[in-house]
């Protein structure tokens, strides 16, 4: 009886294409959160904007609250130009 535990050796063209298939998951899975922050969200910029308009408010159901407007006015304009 052997007492050395040993895992099955797989091949090199296995072992390859197992990387090969996380690699593609990978990339699908960070390309499909970027597309729906850039579908769903406000840009990072309007975003930081929108917070320095709003660091005046003392509350954060207030900040909040005004990030909001402060966007949706954002987007209205930019609607507005096009």
């Amino acid at each position: 009886m052997n007492a050395k535990p040993s895992l099955p050796q797989s091949s090199p063209l296995v072992t390859i294409s197992i990387a090969a298939l996380a690699a593609f998951v990978a990339v699908g899975i960070v390309g499909g959160i970027a597309f729906v922050f850039q579908r769903d969200g406000a840009p990072l910029q309007q975003l930081v904007a929108a917070e320095r308009a709003c660091v005046h408010h003392r509350f954060v159901s207030e900040r909040e609250g005004c990030v909001r407007d402060w966007l949706a006015t954002a987007h209205a304009a930019r609607v507005a130009s096009r």
